[in-house]
């Protein structure tokens, strides 16, 4: 029998970073993708974001992939979005999308960073975490 933890702390944002998802529509999103992840065999420890983005801490199964867990978590919840008319217009996620390893004696930080995400962004613009991101884990935008 294989056993396997692997914690990924995903984000990600709505398209062009329109700040789309009400507080309303924040709550049932997370919720459905709280289901969803059920459904599918996802283990979600942690969800929450703000108007335009998602933050998700999720330990991977032995058979399971980042990019894998993106695309069932995005691409079921903007069709959900869209079939339940949650946004007045055509929802969609970006492309794009961070994810990081987080070690276990870390995992309780993130669950309350990731539960806190309204507050800290009374402070903090997400463009501005994003820039926090990319200079902690020396990350650079290539362009194409």
């Amino acid at each position: 029998m294989s056993f396997v933890k692997i914690w990924i702390h995903l984000v990600f944002a709505t398209k062009d970073r329109q700040p789309l998802l009400t507080q309303n529509a924040r709550y049932q999103v997370h919720k459905h993708i709280i289901e969803n992840c059920k459904d599918k065999g996802i283990f979600l420890q942690a969800i929450n974001g703000y108007t335009d983005y998602i933050h998700c801490l999720i330990s991977l199964g032995k058979d399971q992939n980042i990019a894998k867990i993106s695309q069932l978590i995005k691409g079921e919840s903007s069709i959900w979005i869209n079939k339940n008319q949650l946004i007045d217009k055509l929802f969609n996620w970006q492309d794009d999308y961070f994810a990081v390893s987080v070690s276990e004696s870390q995992v309780s930080t993130v669950i309350r960073y990731i539960n806190n995400q309204e507050n800290h962004h009374q402070n903090k613009s997400f463009n501005d975490e994003v820039e926090e991101f990319m200079t902690r884990y020396s990350w650079q935008l290539i362009s194409s």
